[in-house]
């Protein structure tokens, strides 16, 4: 057995822990960007931490999902204002953005030297610059992976730099910074979340060091995820679903994902769907076909235990089988009112796009059993119905 585990510098969990942005930043340089999202409200207690401190902070917001030329002008901004550190607070994008800027400003060249698919896919030759990521959602660990998603509307795709000098060089997590997530978005964050925990745990490339985190981040997210989506102010739900959302995080970018992800990726991109919702309405059929496919597969049988230990984990019944697991993830997602991919309108015409494109993707590389073109289409035109 051969693996290696990668991650953030260092991890500061815990209520209140924000508070300590400050006295972190002072071990950097004095002149920081701070990368937030749509609502500038939420980091001004950041921005107010920082002044007390004599930290001159510049502010650049992502508002949604951030493209190629959001990631430019926030360099732009970041070279003006002669920033050495970087600063992401908020979701999943804000966090990406972030560790692209920081990655930017210490790399020469044109920003398709690094990019995936689209680019030149050069790797970088030099560290990032100094980010510190903070989530305010419990979903997507950007906190602690070594890829920025960036999406380009020009290509209608989603791509990645990807490094392992982009860790940010210290992960922040305050489960208080949570509790004013709406109940759609701890829906889609959190199933998010979960699907990663589900992923790496079946992945070809698990490890013993990624099994035990998915083992408990899967426990984690099952108790909380529907608490944290009732009651918002619920201390210990919220806590769990930041612990899934790193140990998922920490998981995915050491054992890979799968074929719920691949698919994630062009819908994301094609479509006004969220990333959260792709997944949770991809997951139940993925994860019956993997099921499915495995023993016709010859597949080591140990693969198809994996997901029976999924389901016994997700139902807390020692002994539910697969199949259990299936009806358990389908009654969460009507429990979250997380709309099904058809009130999407998903051209027919696109579908055979979608499923190139997920087979394309470096998300698949991680699913336990390989899936021909016919098997992704079946289960994509029964996601649409």
């Amino acid at each position: 057995m051969h693996f290696e585990f990668a991650t953030a510098g260092r991890i500061i969990f815990g209520s209140g822990t924000v508070s300590q942005l400050p006295e972190l930043l002072t071990a950097f340089e004095s002149r920081v960007l701070i990368i937030h999202g749509r609502n500038a409200d939420r980091i001004q207690p950041c921005i107010d931490f920082s002044a007390d401190s004599h930290i001159e902070a510049v502010t650049f917001s992502v508002p949604g999902e951030p493209t190629i030329e959001c990631i430019m002008n926030g360099l732009s901004l970041a070279r003006d204002a002669r920033c050495k550190c970087v600063v992401g607070i908020g979701g999943g994008s804000v966090v990406d953005a972030a560790k692209a800027v920081s990655a930017l400003l210490t790399n020469t060249g044109d920003i398709f030297d690094y990019l995936e698919v689209i680019g030149r896919g050069r790797p970088l030759l030099t560290p990032a610059a100094p980010c510190i990521a903070i989530p305010t959602t419990a979903g997507t660990g950007a906190e602690v992976t070594r890829n920025a998603v960036l999406q380009s509307p020009e290509h209608k795709v989603k791509v990645s730099m990807r490094s392992p000098l982009m860790l940010p060089r210290i992960a922040l997590i305050d489960p208080n910074l949570t509790r004013t997530m709406p109940p759609e978005v701890t829906a889609a964050t959190g199933l998010d979340a979960l699907t990663q925990l589900l992923e790496a745990f079946v992945s070809r490339r698990a490890n013993p060091f990624t099994d035990g985190l998915c083992r408990e981040g899967i426990t984690r997210a099952a108790r909380s995820l529907k608490k944290a989506y009732d009651n918002g102010n619920d201390p210990a739900a919220r806590e769990d679903m930041c612990i899934a959302g790193l140990f998922g995080g920490l998981a995915l970018a050491n054992a890979g994902l799968g074929a719920v992800h691949g698919f994630a990726a062009p819908l994301g991109a094609m479509y006004d769907i969220p990333h959260g919702v792709a997944c949770a309405s991809m997951l139940p059929h993925v994860f019956a076909t993997n099921v499915a496919t495995l023993p016709k597969d010859g597949t080591d049988p140990s693969a198809l235990e994996r997901f029976t230990e999924a389901a016994r984990l997700l139902t807390t019944n020692s002994q539910a089988g697969p199949d259990d697991g299936v009806t358990w993830i389908r009654q969460l997602c009507l429990d979250l009112a997380v709309p099904s991919l058809s009130k999407f309108n998903v051209p027919e015409n696109d579908l055979s796009t979608i499923v190139e494109r997920a087979k394309r993707s470096s998300s698949m590389k991680g699913n336990p059993v390989d899936l021909s073109s016919d098997v992704l289409m079946e289960m994509l035109i029964t996601a649409s119905m």
